[in-house]
């Protein structure tokens, strides 16, 4: 007996594969990036203008270099995060939903790659940061990815219609009868 794919197996596959294909997209230009800072900027800031440079930084903790030291824990929540995310893909109305997921996947995967892999490793690896605007934390490309991603996340919520509850069956009496 032929196996019958559910209903919108392939919307959830091309969902995948397009949050997939963003994600890949920012990680490495997240990399790519983080990789210029590391050898650009080890002795030096560029200033760009205004209040924009360039400036190598290492975050052991989280945003707005919170959490120093928890860097195994950060790692964990942002692979349940990545999972959970790519689950739900497949579930969305919204075609800003994709996108979205996709970078903060794209995002999450990037700063995941510096914790794994930089110095002292396995989880403890400090971020390269290196967009520094001076009155903001200094952030990467992957931050970047997180932080649209989340907003389209928001926007697509607002913006998918609700399903309208079905109206409760409306009682008729015949007043007629009535004494």
């Amino acid at each position: 007996m032929p196996a019958h794919p559910r209903p919108g197996a392939g919307k959830s596959l091309a969902g995948l594969r397009g949050a997939l294909a963003v994600a890949a997209v920012v990680v490495v230009v997240d990399q790519l990036t983080k990789h210029w800072a590391v050898n650009t900027l080890r002795d030096r800031d560029i200033e760009v203008v205004g209040s924009l440079r360039l400036n190598l930084a290492f975050n052991t903790g989280m945003a707005f270099s919170q959490g120093t030291g928890i860097g195994p824990v950060i790692g964990v929540v942002a692979l349940l995060v990545i999972v959970g995310l790519l689950v739900s893909v497949g579930r969305a109305s919204s075609p800003l939903y994709t996108p979205a997921v996709g970078l903060i996947i794209g995002g999450a995967i990037g700063n995941l790659v510096d914790r794994l892999f930089r110095a002292p490793g396995w989880f403890r690896g400090g971020v390269v940061d290196f967009v520094d605007v001076q009155w903001w934390p200094i952030f990467n490309v992957a931050d970047i990815g997180v932080t649209v991603g989340g907003v389209l996340l928001l926007v697509s919520t607002l913006r998918t219609p609700r399903p309208v509850p079905a109206a409760a069956p409306v009682e008729h009496t015949d007043r007629r009868d009535d004494p």
